[in-house]
This record gives C-alpha cells, structure tokens and sequence, in this order.
C-alpha cells in the first residue's frame, strides 16, 4: 500500500509521516518513508536517524542527467524496484524502518525542482511492495505534485489539515485534483487546539465531501520531540495515528 501524505505547508505532513511509519512498526509491517519534499530537511530526524540518506538524485546522476532524460527514456534500468533492491547508501534503515530520500534544493540559482518531481513520479511508479510493506511518501507542500503525476501509483491520498481558512482550501483543492485521478481521499486533522475547532474543521469538510479518517489533537509531546529533533513514539498524538493507520488498511482490504 502506497500512501500519499500531502496539504498545505506547516500542516504537519512530516510529522503525521513519522507518526504513521512508527504505528506501522509497531504492527509488525515493514516501512519504506519516501522524502519526496525538496525542502524540509529534518524528516530523518523525526524517523530517529541521525544523517539523511544519500539522495536518489545521485543514483541516476543528478539533475543534469535527470533533465536530459525528461520525456524521453527511463531513469532506472529495473522495469519494477524492490524494497530489497535499493542500493544501501541510498537507504536509511533501522529493523523494520527504511527511508528514501528523493533530493533537496541546496544551494541558489540551481533552477526548478521539476527534475525531483520527474524522479518522484517514476520511482514511485516502479515501487513493488511486497506482503507486510507499506510506503508513506511525504509530499511536497500543496498541490503542484498532482499536476506532475506524482500521485498516478498512489493507492491513498491523505490530506492533513491543520486549523486555518487556507488549508480549508487547500484540501479542497486536493480532493479535486485527486478524485480527478481516481483517488480516494481521506483528511486527518492534526494539531486542533480544542473540540469546538475541531468541530468547526468537521464541519467544513463535511460540506466539502471529505472523508475524515482521524484526528491528531495538539499534544506537547509532538512539540517538544520536534524542538529537540527525535522521534516521537508515545502520547496522544501517537496513539490517535495508531487509529488512522489502522482505518487506512481497513480501507485498503
């Protein structure tokens, strides 16, 4: 199962990715996270690694080479990836926890991140799990990864809304763009200050026809391992994740 973790930027996706990739090891399932967002850079951290993998960007020879095969042949030779068959520098694994990272932007003037999106789309697309895998991908903030067919191979969209007016819209926007690829669609709302917010974000999102998976309350916890850049494996915010991972496999049957 493909899950695509996506929303409006300082939703939360990364640390919803985090929290669902502990839950899925604690369910004895095997966890492939994919850092597909090119500017976050402290997704590792939350994982509970202490250096980020070397970036798939380098496999296939970096940007250059990634423009120049844009629209006109195929960045791996493999017809289908395997878990097992990522090169281990390119992988970040602890027991059933594995991580990918798609590249970042690290310096000025180095041009559009059209090249990781490329990269994204196509890594995704070859990606076979097998029984007991699961792939969390932590999108880039907004929409734009729909318009690049980053989602084509997803198997379930999650949008993580935070309480604001913009990313209200920005998960509408969403579910447009997703239901138009065929795409189902869940909302989890994280870090809800108190329950009549939260009643007023149902209540929107209702209107708009999305589905509410879950909910991830304002939890200290969650703040305090993000200051500190570790993971965060025990609170409320864990234990409600535990709930959505489990509504999404539900769904998946």
């Amino acid at each position: 199962m493909k899950i695509s973790v996506c929303g409006k930027g300082g939703s939360g996706k990364s640390t919803v990715v985090a929290l669902l990739a502990m839950q899925a090891i604690a369910n004895d399932f095997t966890v492939l996270v994919v850092d597909s967002d090119e500017s976050n850079p402290g997704l590792f951290r939350m994982l509970g690694f202490e250096n980020p993998p070397h970036p798939l960007m380098e496999l296939v020879g970096g940007k250059a080479a990634v423009k120049g095969k844009m629209g006109s042949g195929s960045l791996f030779n493999d017809r289908h990836i395997a878990v097992k068959d990522i090169p281990s520098e390119y992988l970040q694994k602890r027991g059933n926890l594995l991580q990918v990272s798609i590249g970042k932007i690290l310096q000025a003037m180095e041009g559009c991140a059209c090249p990781m999106g490329v990269l994204t789309r196509e890594f995704l697309k070859k990606l076979r799990l097998g029984e007991k895998e699961i792939a969390i991908i932590d999108m880039e903030a907004g929409v734009e990864h729909f318009g690049r067919g980053l989602d084509e191979t997803i198997d379930r969209v999650l949008i993580v809304v935070e309480p604001s007016f913009d990313s209200l819209r920005v998960a509408e926007k969403i579910k447009t763009l997703a239901f138009g690829m065929n795409k189902r669609v869940s909302a989890i709302l994280n870090k809800t200050p108190s329950v009549a917010v939260a009643k007023k974000i149902r209540a929107e999102l209702h209107r708009n026809e999305i589905e509410i998976i879950g909910e991830i309350p304002s939890d200290p916890a969650v703040f305090k391992a993000g200051l500190e850049g570790r993971v965060c494996d025990a609170g409320k915010a864990f234990d409600e994740a535990g709930k959505v991972l489990i509504g999404l496999l539900k769904m998946a049957q």
